[in-house]
């Protein structure tokens, strides 16, 4: 790289979050952390800086506007721009659709939705202003979950179908600005939310822990569930140069699940 670039990723003081952010550290970024839970951002800051790696941290919530546009000031304060926004924090739901309330609703399309549109605004904004002729890249978390619904998942897969909703428009509307915005669509991996989703699964099912999991997992054709890199190296493509000419596109990531 001729300049050195920066990359701001939500949701990032541990699970997937993390290991996007160490593989865009070892691609050289500089690394802007972002989260809500303080305590394990600021644990996650120090392994970057113990290692020597450039990285600032922001606590935050994305399901607030001024949260995200603080963010990006802070970025911008720390590297002097932004090249990179990853909108990648979410929450899960685990519900029958007939039980689900208003507050539940809410919760989950606060950060999912109301999230992604607000960090898209944000980076949108200063990316415009920073110009010039190098390409700007937005990249959102979707799901397989936002390309097929599942049952007890479906407040859930209906936020994520939003996600890719609105890359798309996204997409449309920031492409004159040199602004690509694409999303990457992890399955199943052995992360804290999908330790949740096996617990609040295994209630509704009758199933003991890890049995959820397990049974979500059976038929991978890669023989395994995902792990954090095999994430972080999508996203690796989706913030490098070689994915110049892709906008508005949500790309599946699952080991063989689902098919689109």
């Amino acid at each position: 790289m001729s300049r050195q670039k920066t990359a701001v990723i939500t949701g990032s003081a541990d699970g997937l979050g993390k290991g996007i952010a160490e593989r865009l550290a070892q691609d050289g970024f500089n690394i802007v952390l972002s989260d809500i839970n303080a305590d394990t951002l600021a644990q996650t800051e120090q392994e970057f800086k113990s290692r020597n790696q450039p990285a600032a941290s922001f606590v935050g919530n994305v399901a607030k506007r001024e949260d995200q546009f603080a963010l990006v000031k802070h970025a911008v304060d720390t590297f002097g721009s932004i090249d990179v926004f990853i909108n990648n924090a979410g929450i899960e739901e685990v519900m029958l659709l007939e039980e689900v309330g208003e507050a539940d609703i809410d919760r989950v399309f606060d950060i999912n939705v109301k999230g992604v549109i607000f960090g898209t605004q944000a980076a949108a904004e200063q990316m415009k202003k920073q110009g010039g002729n190098r390409v700007y890249k937005i990249i959102n978390a979707c799901s397989i979950a936002g390309h097929e619904s599942f049952d007890l998942l479906g407040v859930y897969c209906a936020s994520k179908f939003a996600v890719r909703a609105i890359t798309i428009a996204a997409a449309k509307e920031l492409a004159k600005y040199k602004i690509t915005v694409n999303g990457y669509c992890p399955g199943v991996a052995g992360t804290k939310m999908w330790d949740r989703i096996d617990a609040e699964m295994g209630k509704y099912l009758g199933l003991k822990p890890g049995e959820a999991f397990e049974k979500f997992s059976t038929g991978i054709l890669m023989g395994r569930t995902q792990k954090p890199e095999d994430v972080a190296a999508l996203v690796h493509y989706l913030a490098s140069e070689d994915s110049d000419y892709m906008t508005g596109q949500s790309l599946i990531i699952d080991g063989g699940m689902v098919y689109r």
